[in-house]
């Protein structure tokens, strides 16, 4: 009897739409606790490692084998850019406003990334609101842009940590289309899972890869995501660099000195380094541009002293200055005496308000939301958009780690035609065991 009411909550359950109609996966791998079946895995460039030294003997052959593969992962065409550059100014604007004296960090390709997943789950106008975001004409285009992208970034070749990854997290219960799932793989080198949504085993197991992803600079911020029962869909990306300074600094010559927050002075430990260097200028700000080993490198940007560092978001010299970089034309290169704070920073919100403000809406709204390319089964809507960011600096160099999380419920799709099944004559029933087979059949001609 308990058996039986549990099975018929569960229909009721769909009747009524909270919980999507039951589907059987497909086949896939299953991890080892059997929590879920991983359905699709990318494959992840190799990188040709840097070859190990000995002193100062250097096998050149391995050495011009690694060059050539670095100078490969740089694209030559970077017309994929123009696009870019309009969504990291407007988001830069959006998530680093407001930051009423408190720290924030944010990753633009983190977010660009699962933006860009998104698009490939949704079609109509959820798809069209985020390609007009993403400075895609096309979700041709956002696919190259995107792979261009992942693997200019991506690096694991023994001398800079520059990781990316992303996933998707499906609900068991769901129809899914198997060839976006491989379209993700592909372009975005996103594997796909299946599990229990709501489950204790399942949320460890999403917790699980953002930790491995991020290097644990994010535990604290990761054991707080979790999918509930009505979660359908889930989209993970993630973004872990680590990079030496190409000239590090000397611990010997740190001081502890004063710090001029918004809300008062305090007392912190500041790195110096003295030495001839490029200095960069603006209407209202000064620059220095810190190389990273066999890296990029990391501008450091100084408001003039009545400027606020939140009004550089929005100034166009200052974005253009980004972009710039090297060949800015307000240079000089002198002797540059550094004075930079050792930080940590750390930030954690929610990105949804930013979405919805820079044009993204109907992925949120189940009346206007599509995303018929990953399901038909049910409805679909965006509840949950968490972007977490961690920057450190040290003596030696730069750790940063990011993750961005989306979360989409769903709710029983509505029949398109009505019909009426009433059992107001003779009729007949069939009662099936749990193989399958029946284990009652009757034809009822009189209800009582």
């Amino acid at each position: 009897m308990k058996t039986w009411k549990k099975r018929m909550l569960a229909f009721l359950l769909v009747v009524v739409g909270v919980v999507p109609t039951s589907a059987c996966a497909a086949p896939g791998e299953e991890n080892q606790q059997g929590v879920a079946r991983q359905l699709v895995k990318a494959e992840y460039p190799e990188m040709v490692q840097y070859p190990e030294t000995d002193g100062f003997d250097v096998d050149m052959e391995a050495y011009n084998a690694w060059r050539t593969s670095l100078t490969a992962r740089r694209p030559e065409n970077k017309e994929y850019q123009n696009g870019i550059r309009q969504f990291y100014e407007c988001t830069m604007q959006e998530f680093l406003a407001d930051t009423e004296g408190k720290n924030k960090v944010y990753s633009p390709l983190n977010v660009y990334m699962a933006l860009a997943m998104l698009a490939e789950t949704t079609d109509g106008n959820s798809r069209q609101q985020i390609l007009d975001l993403l400075g895609s004409k096309s979700i041709e285009e956002l696919r190259n842009s995107a792979s261009i992208l992942w693997n200019a970034n991506y690096c694991d070749d023994g001398t800079v940590t520059s990781l990316l990854a992303s996933s998707v997290w499906l609900s068991e219960s769901l129809h899914y289309n198997m060839e976006t799932l491989k379209n993700l793989a592909e372009h975005y080198y996103a594997s796909s899972f299946s599990g229990t949504m709501g489950s204790p085993e399942y949320n460890e197991m999403l917790q699980n890869w953002l930790n491995e992803q991020t290097g644990g600079l994010l535990e604290d911020q990761a054991s707080q995501i979790e999918m509930d029962p009505l979660t359908v869909l889930g989209l993970a990306t993630t973004v872990y660099f680590r990079a030496k300074w190409a000239d590090e600094f000397n611990e010997a010559n740190n001081t502890e000195e004063i710090f001029h927050t918004l809300s008062g002075d305090v007392t912190t430990e500041f790195m110096h380094q003295s030495g001839s260097d490029h200095y960069y200028w603006g209407e209202n700000f000064s620059a220095i541009s810190r190389p990273l080993e066999n890296s990029g490198e990391m501008l450091l940007i100084l408001p003039d002293e009545d400027v606020t560092a939140e009004s550089l978001l929005s100034d166009k010299e200052v974005m253009d200055f980004i972009q710039a970089g090297a060949s800015w034309e307000n240079e000089k290169f002198l002797i540059v005496n550094q004075s930079v704070p050792k930080f940590d920073v750390v930030s954690d919100y929610s990105i949804v308000d930013g979405l919805q403000k820079l044009g993204i809406t109907d992925v949120f709204d189940f009346g206007k939301s599509d995303f018929t390319p990953l399901t038909t089964d049910t409805e679909v809507a965006l509840n949950q958009a968490t972007h977490v960011a961690r920057v450190m600096i040290d003596e030696e160099g730069c750790v940063a780690a990011a993750f961005t999380v989306m979360l989409a419920c769903g709710a029983a799709r509505p029949p398109e035609e009505k019909i009426d099944f009433v059992l107001n004559r003779p009729f007949m029933f069939v009662i099936n065991g749990q193989d399958g087979q029946p284990l009652f059949v009757g034809i009822v001609n009189q209800p009582k």
